[in-house]
């Protein structure tokens, strides 16, 4: 019997991506959405997830679609209400929150799915196995997106808790977190933001791993045309790059896979997620999270010409 599954919070990426996977993963049912603003069509659809849990008791899942300043308090809620829970990125609007959820989930015998859909794209594994025998010497992050195509009309990505362009850059280090072979901190950060927001709008980071090697990020939200996420790593003997988010793979110049992205990468998150559940384990993960917050309190701010959502 498949597992009854709810989405809460009905934006873009639920209607791109969530609706889609569930749909066709013969795991789930997905019988009923809490939004705000928005229904689903042949759904159970209701305002907030109190109204939801109340309202379909025999669920067995949610899935946290929100912005994540919503998170801690849906996923606490769901949790205590005895349900699965899958959770989209970034986890929340804390660290603390994460590790809580964390904490309630063992404590109440739920699975917990905190997620990084970009460690689902096609090249990851394959990078992280070739990676493995490996000696890093360099590395570089060249993350950089059109807000306006990727968020049109957001507000919540430029308030406190929103991460401004930390929201798709935070993809870009939980694919490097998962192919290291070993760990990674932050040892200074630019984050420019604009004089009429409270996220930064771009980022320049400069990462080092234990072993002592450097990594240069750069994000940014102002990308026109042609659109960038890429991860190149130089070893002793080869070099890597991973492409459009994680979905190509390139060995020495040569090109090994092309996937198709975000579109492979969802069913792949729902079908982790139905294994843990069967299993009775959770997956979380704040390592990518940590970065981000180590960016911001070490971070140089600087002020940089107005932003119009």
């Amino acid at each position: 019997m498949p597992l009854r599954i709810a989405l809460v919070g009905v934006g873009k990426i639920a209607r791109d991506q969530h609706i889609p996977a569930l749909a066709a993963n013969r795991h789930f049912e997905l019988v009923a959405c809490a939004s705000r603003n928005a229904t689903v069509d042949g759904l159970r659809c209701y305002s907030d997830i109190e109204a939801l849990l109340a309202g379909v008791p025999e669920l067995d899942c949610i899935s946290i679609c929100t912005p994540p300043q919503a998170h801690f308090d849906a996923a606490l809620l769901a949790l205590r209400a005895g349900k699965h829970v899958m959770l989209e990125k970034p986890p929340a609007a804390t660290t603390r929150q994460i590790a809580l959820l964390a904490d309630e989930a063992e404590a109440r015998g739920r699975t917990l799915f905190q997620t990084w859909h970009s460690r689902f794209a096609g090249g990851v594994d394959a990078a992280r196995e070739w990676l493995a025998s490996r000696k890093l010497v360099r590395g570089r992050i060249v993350w950089k997106e059109d807000v306006h195509f990727w968020h049109p009309g957001q507000r919540w990505i430029w308030e406190p808790g929103g991460f401004g362009v930390f929201d798709p850059g935070i993809n870009a280090l939980s694919v490097l977190t998962e192919i290291l072979p070993g760990e990674v901190n932050i040892q200074k950060a630019t984050l420019e933001f604009p004089e009429n927001q409270q996220a930064p709008i771009a980022a320049q980071l400069d990462l080092r791993t234990i072993e002592g090697v450097g990594i240069e990020a750069q994000f940014d939200f102002r990308q026109k045309g042609e659109q960038s996420w890429d991860i190149e790593l130089e070893t002793t003997s080869g070099s890597l790059k991973l492409s459009r988010g994680g979905a190509g793979l390139a060995i020495d110049g040569n090109t090994i896979l092309l996937d198709e992205g975000l579109a492979g990468e969802y069913p792949r998150l729902y079908q982790r997620f139905a294994a843990l559940c069967e299993g009775g384990a959770s997956e979380v993960d704040w390592r990518p999270f940590q970065l981000v917050a180590d960016a911001f309190l070490v971070g140089e701010r600087r002020t940089v010409a107005p932003h119009q959502i």
